[in-house]
């Protein structure tokens, strides 16, 4: 049967005029209608509940006067509130909302008619980390109606000196569900749609097309890239955040018209030459400044005021406190927005950063693996194992105890003397980017009996000894 919804209860169904589904009564039917869209059930049911009396239920052309009246396939049973037609602004919010969102309704800025805007929003977090957890809760906390969030990692204990969406309870857990939990904790009256994907050339637009705004809360370049063009093609603002230990950037790129993110950084950098915020650090407080002005430039976008960060960007410095902001022209010529676009669908991202991927059952020339490494360790073979780390990550976790040293990415050319070249030498790093970047480097100044750990250090831990920190 088919259950027909009027446009006043469409903000809560996500904007759908009709549901299909399978019922034997009445009762049934509305039952299994709030069930799928739970924020219906206090508009049409009261406490006891009983169906509010300003609302009637047909069943094709009759009124439907008992919850458990038949219902047969083919039947449509139509949804008819009564409406009081003109602004109505204060019925349009239960008293409890009205409470919750007295201090945006004051605004003259916001008002009713900002926050029910806030209200019908829909938004996607890209990212449920450091910055995903401060713009998740603050748009959560403004009445954004519909909040996506995309991420398929889970909780892990290093991630709470900065994600304060989560609780060391969470460790473990999906980040999107604990994400959920929480959110939902904070505001009940929105609704939370996680996606537990890694997002891709093959999903990324079906997940981004239902949305109004898509919020960057990105850790790494190819999905960057990737929210960016998908942005380009389907037309929506991309609110562009990035940190890296004490810095942080914040930009609006607008869609189809631009700039977009390519008019800014045409290409990524070489695989290796900036290192992510695990193997660079990142002060905890940095995310929480970022994000929050991403929820702030999201809400402006929605409510459709002020003067956001469009054809700006921002750059902050945690150390000096200082805030830059420079201007961001379209580029004529950007392979995504410019006047003759190149990029007319979603590429591979993963090879466009020069990304290795699906190599977890492949050794590719010049690596070696930690299940051969620690083979080679227990037989004695003679090595020269290699950590190319920071001292603060050595500090951390290392392979001292299997005869490694210590000599860091910008110390290697200094230090290629002191290594035997007529025996085997292993490099490794946190994940093996910074220990290919040394292999190409030293294989090019003569070093041939030379490999680097796939995975790095990271992969050892999680693939030989669990017990060892990571980070």
């Amino acid at each position: 049967m088919t259950v027909l919804l009027p446009y006043a209860l469409r903000e809560y169904t996500d904007g759908a005029s009709e549901l299909t589904l399978h019922a034997t009564s009445a009762g049934d039917a509305l039952a299994a209608l709030v069930a799928s869209y739970p924020r219906l059930r206090r508009h049409l049911f009261a406490e006891n509940g009983a169906l509010r009396g300003h609302v009637r239920v047909y069943r094709n052309d009759e009124e439907v006067t008992d919850p458990g009246d038949s219902v047969q396939e083919g039947d449509t049973l139509m949804i008819v509130p009564s409406i009081a037609g003109g602004a109505g602004a204060a019925g349009a919010f239960a008293r409890e909302e009205i409470q919750r969102y007295a201090r945006h309704i004051t605004l003259p800025e916001v008002g009713w008619e900002g926050q029910e805007r806030l209200r019908n929003a829909r938004v996607l977090v890209v990212g449920a980390g450091g910055l995903g957890s401060p713009i998740g809760l603050y748009l959560a906390a403004a009445g954004i109606g519909t909040i996506g969030l995309v991420d398929f990692d889970d909780v892990d204990l290093s991630n709470l000196q900065r994600q304060v969406m989560f609780a060391t309870t969470d460790v473990g857990r999906s980040k999107v569900e604990a994400a959920r939990e929480r959110l939902e904790g904070v505001n009940p009256h929105v609704r939370i749609v996680p996606h537990k994907v890694r997002l891709t050339s093959e999903n990324a637009l079906e997940i981004l097309k239902d949305y109004d705004v898509v919020v960057d809360g990105t850790d790494n370049f190819p999905t960057r890239y990737l929210v960016n063009d998908a942005c380009v093609l389907l037309d929506k603002p991309y609110v562009y955040g990035s940190i890296y230990r004490f810095e942080g950037q914040v930009a609006v790129f607008g869609g189809r018209e631009g700039p977009c993110y390519r008019c800014l950084f045409r290409e990524p950098p070489p695989p290796g030459l900036v290192p992510s915020c695990a193997e660079g650090g990142v002060l905890g407080v940095l995310p929480g400044i970022i994000g929050s002005l991403q929820a702030l430039e999201t809400l402006k976008i929605v409510l459709g005021t002020g003067t956001t960060l469009k054809g700006r960007i921002a750059l902050f410095d945690a150390l000096s406190f200082r805030w830059r902001e420079l201007k961001l022209a379209r580029n004529a010529q950007c392979p995504a927005c410019g006047d003759d676009p190149t990029i007319t669908e979603l590429i591979d991202y993963d090879a466009f950063c020069g990304v290795a991927t699906n190599m977890e059952n492949t050794t590719m020339e010049g690596e070696i693996t930690p299940a051969q490494l620690r083979q080679r360790l227990e037989t004695g073979e003679p090595l020269q194992l290699i950590d190319i780390r920071e001292p603060f990550e050595w500090n951390i976790a290392n392979l001292g105890e299997h005869g490694a040293r210590l000599v860091s990415l910008g110390d290697l050319p200094d230090a290629m003397d002191d290594l035997d070249r007529d025996q085997d030498i292993v490099l490794y790093c946190r994940t093996g980017s910074r220990s290919q970047q040394a292999l190409e480097y030293m294989r090019a100044n003569g070093f041939e009996r030379i490999v680097h750990l796939r995975g790095g250090i990271t992969a050892w831990a999680n693939e030989i000894d669990p017990s060892m920190p990571t980070y």
